[in-house]
């Protein structure tokens, strides 16, 4: 029975989820899982390049895989024969790599399993397995949207992610700094958890937030750090922005990876690292080796001004670079 009166709960916006024709659940690695249980896959093959998170589903269904090197445009090295019971699974790198999905799609048709998480604006392609994160982009603790034809016949549990919520609260109150461990804890919590339809929570704070607003900002502020680091980036960027930007991929020079980043983080600019794991696999290549050692993801989200990008450059060029 609905309850009516008592103290409230959170007010959020209700508008339309910007994926609200996906199947939701859990988290975006539970959403590949869910591939792998539905069709009768007997192996995949993945980028050298991808974190162990997408490697476990795998392992745990007793699925056998196979690496696959990309070159320094992210785009696939080797010649692959993908069988009718096998599939091939692809990152769309910092949402850079659309375009060549598209001539993925036409080479490998339904084999293909398209990975969004690093772009969540991108429309899924018809009949292609795809996968997305939201967590990646905005200030949920879980869930993940997958388009795919095949559906879980027995009917799927709710999650519950209030409890997984205090770094998203905390930050808004003090810092970062102050709740980064309960945010570490959040993100081993979904390690190895049962598949489950969305959060109530999750989906709410998702049916709340403005899209078209978010787009603008993450393209004015990918395109401002565009016009200052462009000289001296050594990744190809498509300047045309016809994709919204996960973030800015600043490809360093290997000499001056570690004090850049050491210098942005004492200015409370913080950058992550992609992927540690991958440097231990056998099958890695100094490209890839390259990609993980120097490549500074340089925040352009929603939550920043182009003043708060002008404090990344001053930082960049006042330490390092003459750009």
């Amino acid at each position: 029975m609905k309850e009516i009166g008592g103290y409230f709960e959170l007010e959020l916006a209700q508008k339309e989820e910007y994926h609200f024709k996906a199947i939701k659940l859990n988290s975006g690695r539970n959403a590949f899982k869910y591939i792998l249980k539905t069709q009768s896959i007997k192996k995949a093959y993945l980028p050298c390049f991808i974190c162990d998170s997408i490697v476990e589903p795998l392992q745990e269904l007793e699925i056998e895989y196979e690496f696959y090197n990309i070159d320094n445009n992210f785009e696939i090295v080797q010649k692959l024969d993908i069988k009718d019971n096998e599939k091939l699974f692809y990152i769309n790198y910092f949402a850079l790599k659309s375009e060549y999905i598209k001539r993925l799609t036409d080479m490998y048709s339904n084999k293909l399993i398209v990975d969004n998480t690093q772009a969540f604006f991108e429309k899924p392609i018809k009949n292609i397995d795809t996968i997305y994160s939201p967590r990646k982009f905005f200030g949920v603790s879980d869930g993940g949207y997958l388009y795919t034809s095949k559906t879980i016949a027995d009917k799927l549990d709710v999650d519950e992610s209030s409890e997984k919520t205090i770094q998203l609260l905390g930050r808004i109150d003090k810092n970062a700094t102050s709740f980064y461990d309960d945010y570490q804890k959040a993100e081993q919590r979904l390690m190895n958890l049962p598949i489950k339809n969305m959060s109530r929570l999750t989906q709410k704070i998702l049916s709340s937030i403005d899209y078209q607003t978010i787009q603008q900002k993450r393209k004015e502020n990918f395109k401002y750090l565009h016009s200052e680091l462009k000289s001296i980036n050594l990744l190809e960027i498509d300047e045309s922005l016809k994709f919204t930007p996960f973030v800015y991929t600043l490809l360093s020079g290997g000499e001056i990876y570690t004090s850049l980043k050491t210098k942005l983080i004492e200015n409370k600019i913080y950058v992550a690292k992609y992927w540690n794991e991958v440097l231990g696999r056998k099958s890695t290549t100094e490209i890839e080796k390259d990609f993980v050692n120097n490549i500074i993801p340089l925040p352009i989200d929603q939550r920043y001004s182009l003043e708060d990008m002008k404090r990344i450059i001053e930082t960049i060029k006042g330490n390092y670079l003459n750009v």
